[in-house]
């Protein structure tokens, strides 16, 4: 897959090669080609830009309407951001309402889909313009006499750390850690008995309710009579000798392949070998074909 960067430079004409060496002064062991491309345009407006995600949590919690805080840090950002689209972890959906004039600076209305949770949390996802250094130093020395050895670049981070021995600070929010997220059991969906009685039967609630004792139909036993048992024993013999032949008929069948597969074998062995011999005189018959016309052309 291709990658697309952009960077500030001189100006170049598009598909203009490009290498990207990761270290040219000195003779380290991580020498390398970094990358390979070539410019695809020239554009002084270039928007960038990368993801932000926005984390609010709810304070308080009315059916499907509930506040937020923690998201934004004043009035303003929020009046910015009404009727956009946010979303919690469980996944159900919402929108930026109105701000809040009580509460923490920031806070705001919004609406979501179902009902949410105190433990839920809320994001919205925007984009972060960036803006690119205009800067670039071009290097014309490197094809001096010297060459790299005579040109030195300004030395990175980690080559400072490695020369100077200090150890790399590791921040603990970098380090990975295993996920824990509880389950969340939804409360069963309860319908009123008034609702219930508007409802037409194929949209109403079949909840059957457990028993605690067993019905008559489920606790008596069938028992068959003298007839009824000579059917079922007769059947079960017509069904095993069906079975039997069954199996021999497939047992038959799967040796009978395996003899008409040597068969096969057999006769394509044959019709290889002829097929060689033909082969072998026709091209003993070409042969002589061909020698006799290039002796006639060499004495005519």
């Amino acid at each position: 897959m291709h990658c697309e960067a952009t960077f500030y430079g001189h100006q170049v004409p598009p598909n203009t090669g490009i290498l990207a060496i990761q270290k040219i002064s000195g003779n380290f062991k991580g020498f390398r080609i970094a990358a390979t491309g070539n410019t695809l345009e020239l554009n002084e407006s270039f928007e960038i830009v990368k993801k932000l995600k926005l984390v609010g949590t709810p304070t308080k919690i009315y059916k499907n309407t509930a506040f937020i805080t923690g998201m934004f840090n004043s009035d303003l950002e929020v009046s910015r951001f009404e009727g956009a689209s946010i979303k919690t972890v469980s996944g159900i959906r919402g929108q930026v309402k109105k701000g809040l004039h009580e509460g923490q600076p920031g806070s705001f209305r919004a609406t979501f889909e179902d009902k949410i949770l105190k433990s839920d949390i809320i994001f919205c996802r925007t984009w972060m313009p960036v803006e690119m250094k205009k800067y670039y130093n071009p290097v014309t020395s490197l094809l001096l006499k010297n060459g790299s050895d005579g040109w030195r670049g300004m030395k990175n981070k980690a080559q400072l750390q490695i020369e100077t021995r200090t150890p790399i600070k590791v921040n603990p929010d970098s380090i990975y850690k295993p996920i824990i997220r509880t389950e969340k059991k939804f409360n069963k969906l309860h319908v009123s008995k008034k609702l219930e009685e508007n409802l037409p039967f194929k949209s109403k609630p079949k909840n059957e309710t457990k028993r605690r004792n067993k019905s008559y139909a489920s606790k008596r036993a069938v028992v068959m009579d003298s007839s009824e048992k000579k059917k079922y024993s007769f059947l079960q013999a017509v069904n095993t000798i069906r079975n039997e032949k069954v199996a021999k008929k497939k047992e038959s069948n799967a040796r009978r392949q395996v003899e008409r597969a040597k068969v096969n074998e057999k006769t394509e062995e044959r019709i290889a070998a002829a097929t060689k011999i033909n082969m072998k005189r026709k091209y003993r018959t070409d042969g002589k074909i061909q020698a006799a016309r290039e002796r006639k052309r060499l004495h005519g």
